[in-house]
């Protein structure tokens, strides 16, 4: 099995030496850099195109609002974690929106930090439930301009797996179905609900009860 390549992109070295620490111990785990700014960040992606980047996004000096936008331009197959102890909806809003996979809190405990590494390392989307709180907050706060529309059991089971974090083949495993019928259902799904991203879908999903914030 190839490691999961990873860059650790904070400026606190105890936050660094805590990660490598727990990162260290999984097997398929590989820190390929560490970067304890946007310098040394733009240095290591010149080399290395890793696939996963543990980042906190958003600290004065080191770190500025252009950093997941640098790293999408330049390293466009890694993906992006952020562990942050920002609890500033606006930008934790603005993260999300920039194209970030998954987002923790410096709170959460290392089966939140393990899983978020493997689900983003996949493309995958992963919120702590905090994060999850305050999508769900913003979704609320919009106005519904009309009744929402009403999906088919399948396509709601698709949607509930979707938003689980399963791939289409996985999907398609689950309910008997060919993988070709699995990206049409999700293509139909998407264009009914006006959905855009992965993001939303997973928002709809919770907001429905097809899944759990946990």
């Amino acid at each position: 099995m190839q490691a999961i390549s990873i860059i650790l992109a904070d400026a606190q070295y105890l936050i660094r030496l805590g990660l490598r620490h727990l990162i260290e111990r999984i097997d398929d785990f590989k820190i390929i850099g560490e970067a304890k700014n946007g310098v040394d960040l733009k240095h290591l992606l010149l080399s290395d195109s890793p696939d996963v980047i543990i980042l906190d996004h958003l600290q004065t000096g080191n770190f500025g609002e252009n950093v997941i936008h640098h790293i999408k331009t330049t390293s466009p197959r890694s993906n992006v974690l952020v562990i942050s102890s920002d609890n500033d909806k606006s930008s934790v809003y603005q993260a999300i929106e920039s194209g970030v996979n998954s987002f923790l809190t410096k709170q959460c405990n290392e089966d939140e930090i393990i899983g978020a590494i493997r689900a983003t390392s996949r493309g995958e989307k992963f919120f702590c439930s905090k994060v999850l709180n305050f999508i769900l907050e913003k979704s609320f706060s919009k106005e519904e301009e009309c009744e929402p529309t009403i999906l088919s059991p399948r396509e709601c089971e698709v949607v509930r797996l979707v938003a689980s974090g399963k791939i289409a083949k996985e999907i398609a495993a689950e309910l008997n179905l060919s993988t070709h019928t699995v990206y049409t259902h999700r293509k139909n799904i998407m264009k009914k609900l006006q959905l855009t991203s992965t993001s939303d879908l997973v928002k709809y999903a919770i907001s429905k009860g097809l899944i759990e914030a946990v």
